[in-house]
């Protein structure tokens, strides 16, 4: 007996539904662009979880992770030195939505140069790190007239963190061109795996410099450093970008009935690297955790 014929026909592609058996209808599912560099997305999801409200494996959110190391390096670009990583992100944020993501965070700050790109190639919302600083920055008591800033040289130069905190009133103090070579260094040790103590010295060092010209409180702008420096390492105000990216996707994906409480500072039980009576500052710690 001869098979039918498939010619002319369509095989029927199966549907899948945005949402899972059990999801709940009242969160919005987290996409996370990440893979710059793959640590930095694991501390990113880690501090996700670290700070939703939840009792059970149920109350998490669900999360969609593309880790894609493959995009061009974001610096580089910014430079002129390498491939423009702007069609690369897209791509992936696109892949994110069409995997179900209805908001989606980038755990990488040069990466938000491609911002608006980003924006206008999907639907859904798309968080921006540096306004989220620029808020947890002014929401600080009493509100800090300049903050030291820890980045790569691309995103010093693009002015992205100056933008941001210049819209809150806030000055930037700048590593200098000695100083930046030595944070770029810390942030391509973390890449390359290297957490050592001699990393965490240098980058100290620089966060001091910044606070003795004039910085009250120093941003963390890329990260991969919050890998590398705690609240026990300076003497201000210190502003984990990644940690407030993680609290803005919470907030953003969980209705507020289930935020229970806002804009209180981060405290972390079991991370020995910042076990101290200071606290990061982030925009939203959920009232009890068990």
């Amino acid at each position: 007996m001869k098979a039918p014929s498939t010619v002319g026909t369509r095989k029927r592609r199966t549907r899948v539904p945005r949402r899972r058996a059990g999801d709940r209808r009242d969160e919005k599912v987290v996409g996370v662009l990440g893979g710059m560099g793959p640590l930095a997305t694991a501390d990113f999801y880690a501090k996700l979880i670290r700070l939703t409200p939840a009792r059970t494996d149920q109350d998490h959110l669900r999360v969609i992770i593309d880790s894609n190391p493959k995009i061009p390096d974001r610096t580089a670009g910014l430079e002129g030195k390498g491939p423009d990583p702007t069609p690369h992100l897209v791509a992936t944020a696109q892949a994110l939505e069409r995997a179900g993501a209805e908001v989606i965070a980038i755990p990488c700050n040069s990466a938000h140069a491609c911002l608006a790109a980003i924006r206008q190639s999907v639907r859904v919302p798309v968080l921006d790190i540096m306004a989220e600083v620029a808020a947890a920055a002014a929401a600080l008591t009493p509100r800090p007239r300049a903050i030291g800033l820890l980045a790569t040289p691309g995103t010093v130069r693009a002015r992205l963190y100056h933008r941001a905190l210049a819209t809150q009133g806030i000055a930037v103090v700048e590593p200098t061109a000695v100083e930046a070579e030595d944070v770029y260094a810390a942030i391509n040790a973390v890449k390359a795996g290297d957490l050592g103590p001699a990393v965490r010295v240098r980058l100290r060092d620089v966060a001091t410099a910044l606070i003795r010209r004039g910085a009250a409180a120093i941003v963390l702008g890329c990260t991969e450093l919050p890998l590398l420096m705690n609240s026990q390492d300076v003497s201000v105000t210190l502003l984990d970008g990644t940690e407030i990216l993680a609290a803005a996707a919470v907030r953003e994906a969980l209705p507020r009935g289930r935020l229970t409480q806002e804009f209180s500072p981060p405290r972390r039980r079991s991370d020995p690297r910042t076990s101290s009576r200071k606290h990061h500052a982030g925009p939203f710690m959920p009232a009890r955790r068990l």
